[in-house]
């Protein structure tokens, strides 16, 4: 059995595109002699749809964006997610279609619908209720959705020992979080290993305003092992044979059987002529998985690349300081877009350093970028001349730092109407936590790449990209962080250090710890205090933050929802 792997960026809403694309990928499959081609989940909308889902307009034009595809499917069969509204036309399911020589033969749906972290699928879809199998040329193959494959004693299981399949094939739209990919390779290798069964997983690839998906798709065989591995963070076509008729299957008795669900068996014949094995296809070296700083940069790369293009921007504009956050942001931007489609600003006032507009101007020249300088201490001394009167007898404070903050901002976005580019913030997870960040001034912007990176891995990200080609001058990377808006100010007037606060914030966060067992775990009692005290006021500054790459399994936005307005204080 040769299966095809369509590891394919597609984008949601984008019917004709998307259906364009998957029928070259059949027509390319069949002329690389598989007997089968899998797509992702919900390829036909792109996934997540989300509330397009509840406009009936767009429901019928995806069903007739299947029937499309269906017509022009020629001797291949392809496997193809999309949502399938019930003839009664009162219920929408997350399903498969089965397609071959023109028509849907079958269709599945799924079963286990999540509705954690970033998934909302109960808000759209019914539950399946059976189990599908492919009888293929004498091969038994199972259809699976995403979360269908994750859940123990699940239809992974119904197709494998009622039905006896060989194959578990699973079409999945499975976002990316740090080290995913070795959670699924693990996982499936004990779903293999439980059914003594192959296992083919065709993941998206692609960011999607928020989630990125990782691709990273699999054939795994019974004992576990990874048979081939498609690329991580990029499109991929996937092909591999497979002896399906080696597995044996322990026949059902009684006591194994009571119980379970309805497995349905339809049997398709190609009548095709048997191609040739790929010779070389089991013996060629897998790729190496990405280490974890690779992986997280090529999220973040592929993530903005996509918000960038997908949302018909011409290019990117950021705002350097000569910091290392902004400095990080600019070569995202430009490996994931290109020197020609990003500019820098820089905009220096009365507090900044005359090295950070050097390490600027470097940085530019090392990536071949335009960098433009705009002074803002006219502008500043025009706002604090027009507010003389309102803050008179008033002393300066934090409000006369932001308004350097909001001029920077009211710049960039001047930029962006002029000339279509979309402003990309340069705020980090640590100080979106604590609030540390100017509303309407650095936190102005369209897409906020590194929302989801803490301070400390900001570095590890900078010195990783290092090690690749030397971009980033190290001056920035050594130099203590500062947001210049007064004389001498350090990060660490306001702030512990970023190693200590980020252990704080990943507990507190990411991981839910309350703060007694935080301090518990060594750290500050009056620190884990005052940070705790910082996260909860600034929900609401949060809130207005534009959307950036989500690569924890807790990231703010979907993954962690609480309201603005909320006196709940845990008891110390």
């Amino acid at each position: 059995m040769r299966v095809a792997l369509c590891q394919d960026n597609l984008t949601v809403g984008d019917l004709v595109g998307n259906v364009e694309r998957m029928r070259a990928r059949i027509n390319y499959a069949q002329e690389r002699g598989a007997d089968i081609a899998v797509f992702s989940e919900l390829a036909i909308t792109g996934y997540p749809p989300e509330d397009l889902l509840l406009k009936p307009g767009f429901v019928a034009d995806t069903a007739s964006a299947l029937d499309d595809l269906a017509n022009t499917t020629p001797e291949i069969v392809a496997v193809v997610g999309y949502p399938e509204v019930s003839v009664a036309g009162n219920r929408l399911y997350n399903s498969a279609a089965i397609l071959h020589k023109g028509r849907i033969e079958a269709i599945y749906r799924k079963h286990h619908l999540p509705n954690y972290a970033v998934f909302d699928e109960q808000r759209y879809f019914s539950a399946g209720e059976d189990a599908l199998v492919v009888d293929l040329e004498q091969s038994r193959i199972g259809i699976s959705i995403c979360e269908d494959i994750w859940v123990e004693g699940g239809p992974a299981e119904w197709v494998a020992v009622q039905g006896e399949a060989t194959l578990l094939l699973n079409l999945s739209a499975s976002p990316y979080h740090i080290n995913k990919g070795l959670e699924r390779e693990q996982l499936f290798a004990d779903r293999c290993r439980e059914h003594n069964c192959y296992l083919a997983f065709c993941n998206a690839v692609g960011g999607q305003d928020e989630l990125v998906f990782d691709g990273h798709s699999l054939v795994l065989g019974p004992t576990g092992n990874v048979i081939a591995r498609g690329k991580q963070f990029a499109e991929d076509f996937v092909v591999v044979d497979l002896d399906l008729q080696a597995p044996e299957k322990q026949k059902n008795n009684p006591e194994q059987t009571e119980g379970r669900q309805v497995v349905k068996i339809i049997t398709i014949n190609t009548n095709r002529t048997a191609t040739p094995p790929l010779a070389t296809q089991q013996q060629a070296p897998l790729p190496t998985p990405l280490s974890v700083d690779a992986e997280i940069y090529q999220a973040l790369t592929l993530g903005t690349g996509d918000y960038v293009r997908k949302n018909g921007f011409s290019g990117a504009v950021i705002g350097l300081s000569g910091g290392i956050d902004s400095a990080l942001t600019l070569v995202v931007a430009v490996d994931a877009l290109g020197p020609e489609a990003v500019t820098a600003v820089s905009m220096p006032s009365r507090y900044t350093a005359e090295m950070n507009r050097t390490d600027a101007e470097t940085l530019c020249d090392n990536l071949g970028v335009k960098l433009l300088e705009i002074p803002i201490e006219t502008v500043v001394t025009s706002f604090t001349d027009v507010l003389a009167d309102s803050f008179s007898g008033i002393g300066a404070n934090v409000t006369e730092e932001n308004l350097q903050a909001r001029i920077r901002g009211n710049l960039l976005m001047a930029l962006s109407n002029k000339f279509g580019w979309l402003v990309l913030t340069t705020g980090n997870k640590s100080e979106m936590s604590v609030g540390y960040a100017t509303l309407y001034g650095d936190m102005a912007g369209g897409f906020a790449l590194l929302k989801d990176v803490l301070k400390t891995q900001v570095y590890r990200l900078a010195k990783w990209r290092n090690s690749v080609a030397e971009i980033i001058p190290q001056r920035i990377i050594d130099k203590a962080p500062t947001a210049e808006l007064r004389e001498n100010q350090l990060d660490t007037d306001n702030l512990p250090p970023y190693d200590e606060l980020d252990g704080i914030l990943q507990a507190y966060i990411e991981h839910d710890r309350p703060a007694k067992e935080i301090i518990n775990s060594g750290f500050d009692v009056s620190t884990v205090n005052h940070i705790v005290s910082l996260v909860d006021r600034s929900e609401y500054k949060r809130r207005q933050c534009a959307p950036g790459v989500r690569i924890s399994t807790r990231a703010f936005g979907k993954d962690r929802r609480l309201p603005i307005t909320n006196r709940y204080r845990p008891r110390p």
